[in-house]
């Protein structure tokens, strides 16, 4: 359906946004550059970024705000440069000196450590993070000059790589990693493990859940395809060009086709009996689909279909 002007002279847009969010601005900020070129009615983002970070941002518009967890609970790729001698209070550029060492690991002994951060560790988060204690963010009380002491937490880190030796000084490494890990923690981790301290130096991420490098967008390329819309033109061929479908955000779950019948009753939030052979008799999360778009998302039990969110396309 194209998009068309809803409450409040708003674009009513159904889909996703691989934003490459610039290195300098927050994700809300980035955020709020989108809404001043589409005039969403609706959006938010799927995974918040340091503004010293850079890389993959998913926004979601409309309907598509109903999948943000599922995007969220997906895994990351980053890549993140390290440098050698010093840890700092951020764990990144940011930060004061905290410790320093005139120790530098070869590579050799970078490999050797590698295999210490993979699968599910506990991670001590930076005591600079959005983390909530007794209800207040740890980097306001930290930047208020309060102690901030944080309990490490399991993460999983599925792969970390070594890609190269800058020079002895610097390294540059590529994680694959779970919901709620910190790169910035594996790169103090890291540093204190090889005896030489270390923080991050750049950091950008190249893939959130299905997303990665080549869907990516940046603001200058919907900035300038934007103005290049004829005055009075709509904003169809935008959202055609860099609006993905919100199915796109549901590739992990399983997929039920239902019949025209069957698709209007679950947008009533009725149950439906599932039929053939292949259909699930149970399972916790699942999309019902009609003709190649998302109907609801539910749970099955004893060979039904439960919807829990309909989704108006």
């Amino acid at each position: 359906m194209a998009p068309k002007k809803g409450r409040k002279n708003r674009n009513v847009i159904n889909g996703w946004l691989a934003l490459d969010k610039p290195y300098g601005i927050t994700s809300n900020d980035a955020l709020g550059k989108i809404k001043r070129i589409l005039h969403p009615q609706k959006v938010g983002h799927a995974g918040t970024l340091d503004p010293r970070a850079s890389g993959c941002l998913p926004i979601a518009f409309g309907e598509a705000t109903k999948t943000v967890s599922y995007v969220m609970d997906g895994r990351k790729v980053y890549q993140f440069e390290v440098t050698w001698g010093v840890e700092t209070t951020t764990d990144d550029t940011e930060g004061e000196v905290v410790s320093t060492s005139d120790e530098r690991p070869t590579r050799q002994a970078i490999e050797l450590a590698l295999p210490e951060f993979v699968g599910t560790i506990m991670q001590v988060p930076p005591i600079y993070s959005a983390i909530k204690v007794d209800g207040e963010r740890a980097y306001d009380l930290a930047r208020d000059g309060e102690k901030v002491e944080l309990e490490a937490r399991p993460i999983d880190v599925h792969r970390l790589e070594l890609v190269e030796c800058s020079d002895e000084n610097r390294a540059v490494f590529e994680a694959e990693c779970g919901k709620g890990t910190y790169v910035r923690s594996l790169a103090r981790d890291l540093g204190r493990r090889l005896g030489s301290y270390g923080h991050v130096t750049t950091l950008r991420r190249l893939l959130v859940g299905p997303f990665d490098e080549e869907d990516m967008i940046t603001l200058d390329e919907l900035t300038a395809a934007a103005e290049a819309l004829e005055e009075g033109q709509g904003i169809e061929d935008l959202v055609a060009q860099f609006v993905l479908p919100v199915r796109d955000a549901l590739e992990n779950l399983v997929e039920i086709e239902m019949s025209s019948d069957d698709a209007a009753k679950i947008r009533r939030g009725m149950q439906v009996l599932l039929r053939g052979r292949s259909a699930p008799i149970a399972t916790e999360s699942a999309v019902a689909i009609h003709a190649g778009v998302p109907v609801a998302l539910g749970s099955v039990a004893a060979g039904r279909f439960q919807p829990n969110r309909v989704f108006n396309l």
